[in-house]
């Protein structure tokens, strides 16, 4: 896809985020969407050599909507200056539909690329299956998060969300307090692509992903 041009869209339209320029600006709109849909087309083929379980995605229901919620927000900006896809076994795309572990990648505005994998904010009740699975087997998690392509590419897990004290229903296991304080359970690496674009970036994402597939796999596989 033509990547500088979807930044410069994206670009302009954080100078001019209303519909009267979105719409005066449709067309350049669609083509990018239509380039965007290609590589995540091409990627789902891509990550189903080493992920069978996504092969049956469907990429139109990957790509999230350019159009923002705005209903419990402040910023009443209509549009969203990213593009952004989840790619699940499941085929839905939001942790509180239960689209479950994803391989999630977007470009935005300022030209940056953010790849990442496993669930963000998962509901309350997948949450605490996730950290009961670690207790049950915490050598499990421990010898996912320390396979050397992962933690190479993303070390540790993101800290974003996390709690200040163990969560509650957890306080009998204080040695993993650190680990089951996380509210995501996933890892992102984040690049500037805005001028240096990979050669194929269909190639790029695939290989990042397969390097987050082991947490996207002991995720599937909590119960």
């Amino acid at each position: 896809m033509h990547t500088r041009d979807l930044v410069r869209f994206l670009a302009e339209l954080a100078e001019n985020n209303n519909r009267a320029w979105f719409v005066m600006n449709k067309p350049r709109y669609d083509i990018l969407r239509a380039e965007f849909l290609d590589l995540v087309t091409g990627l789902i083929g891509r990550i189903g050599r080493f992920d069978p379980a996504v092969s049956g995605c469907d990429p139109k229901k990957a790509l999230f909507r350019i159009n923002r919620d705005m209903r419990f927000s402040k910023d009443k900006s209509p549009y969203k200056t990213q593009f952004s896809a989840a790619i699940t076994a499941s085929g839905l795309k939001k942790p509180s539909q239960g689209g479950g572990p994803a391989y999630y990648f977007h470009i935005d505005q300022a030209g940056r690329l953010l790849v990442a994998g496993g669930e963000y904010m998962p509901p309350a009740d997948r949450l605490r299956a996730i950290r009961q699975e670690i207790v049950e087997n915490p050598a499990g998690f421990a010898k996912t998060m320390k396979t050397p392509a992962l933690r190479k590419r993303y070390g540790e897990l993101r800290d974003e969300g996390k709690l200040a004290r163990i969560p509650k229903g957890f306080e009998a296991h204080e040695a993993l307090a650190d680990v089951l304080k996380h509210k995501s359970y996933i890892v992102w690496t984040e690049t500037d692509i805005g001028k240096q674009v990979p050669a194929d970036l269909a190639a790029e994402l695939a290989a990042a992903f397969k390097d987050a597939y082991p947490l996207v796999a002991w995720l599937r596989a909590v119960r």
